[in-house]
């Protein structure tokens, strides 16, 4: 059975304790109650405290859970959440298209694969949550960063990898390509990541009208497109996917 670190135990343990009791805890306080000698648990806190887990209080020197644990816990609720109201309205979505479905969020300069249902037939498929795609040429990622100012600038300052012949990588065309994005409402992406793949995605917002990811559609070109033009009706329903989870997310005019 594999061993527990002791550093990181001692450390969850801290953290639990300044969640659990009072407001603010000073060090001999938190060592005292975890048996631990002061050297030590000050080693700790000085590490948790420069990862923002921790805070300590100016006047007193008094700990306190830090504002990086607390944006950490809203992304999981968020997270959770987001996936939670997704789950109906993307399964409808894979059985109205027959084409794969796949909810993504902004992560490390780069879309996170939240959900993903299968194209509703019998072939062999690979589930993809926890895959990354990138912003600048999947359409999840250009949905982010048409509607999600961090997404914006992470698209712009970092590497737009040319995949394909089709790529948009020059910055002014790729600006573009997020100005048309917000003015249909929607993205695309035809053999710009994959050959032979297209897909479709619109913005997901919350109750604070705020983008919180992206919904769409994965297939074939051959299955997507019609006379050279992606499915009018395919794009409609992705983008009535996409207002059905923001209402439920308490978004209003969507």
């Amino acid at each position: 059975m594999a061993r527990n670190i002791q550093s990181l135990e001692r450390a969850a343990a801290m953290l639990r304790l300044l969640a659990g009791g009072e407001r603010r805890l000073g060090l001999s306080d938190i060592a005292s109650s975890l048996g631990l000698a002061k050297g030590t648990a000050h080693g700790i806190l000085r590490t948790l405290q420069h990862e923002g887990f921790v805070e300590q209080d100016d006047a007193s020197g008094r700990y306190q859970l830090g504002a990086e644990l607390l944006r950490l816990g809203t992304t999981y609720l968020d997270v959770h959440e987001l996936r939670a109201r997704a789950l109906v309205w993307t399964d409808d979505l894979a059985r109205s298209s027959g084409e794969s479905v796949y909810l993504g969020v902004l992560h490390q300069q780069g879309v996170l694969i939240v959900h993903h249902v299968f194209r509703p037939d019998d072939s062999r498929q690979v589930l993809e949550i926890g895959a990354m795609q990138p912003l600048h040429s999947t359409a999840l990622g250009k949905v982010l960063s048409a509607y999600d100012p961090v997404a914006h600038s992470e698209a712009l300052d970092g590497d737009r990898t040319a995949f394909t012949d089709r790529t948009v990588c020059d910055p002014d065309a790729f600006e573009q390509v997020l100005d048309l994005t917000r003015a249909r409402g929607y993205a695309a992406d035809v053999e710009e990541t994959w050959e032979g793949v297209a897909s479709v995605a619109a913005p997901i917002h919350d109750r604070r009208r705020m983008p919180v990811g992206a919904v769409g559609v994965t297939g074939a070109v051959e299955r997507l497109s019609r006379d050279g033009e992606l499915r009018p009706e395919l794009i409609a329903a992705v983008r009535d996917c996409a207002r059905s989870v923001s209402r439920d997310l308490g978004a209003r005019r969507f």
